[in-house]
């Protein structure tokens, strides 16, 4: 099996409520340059990223805000 994406991100966000939350979080997520896959679970609010690089807390936050939403408090 070969890894493409060796960076796991998990966050939480607030604030989503239906499919068209998730999917323009998941649009403006996939935006961040290395994002190569978006996973979100709408009841938890869980956000899981996989990337070829680290990908900050900042910029995630900015991508969430521009859909938005907001980072739960960790």
């Amino acid at each position: 099996m070969s890894v493409e994406a060796p960076f796991r991100t998990e966050v939480t966000v607030s604030g989503m409520t239906c499919q068209h939350c998730v999917m323009s979080v998941t649009e403006e997520l996939a935006g961040i340059d290395g994002v190569s896959s978006v996973a979100v679970d709408l009841p938890t609010g869980a956000v899981t990223l996989l990337s070829d690089r680290a990908v900050g807390r900042e910029e995630i936050a900015a991508a969430i805000t521009e859909a938005g939403f907001a980072l739960a408090r960790s």
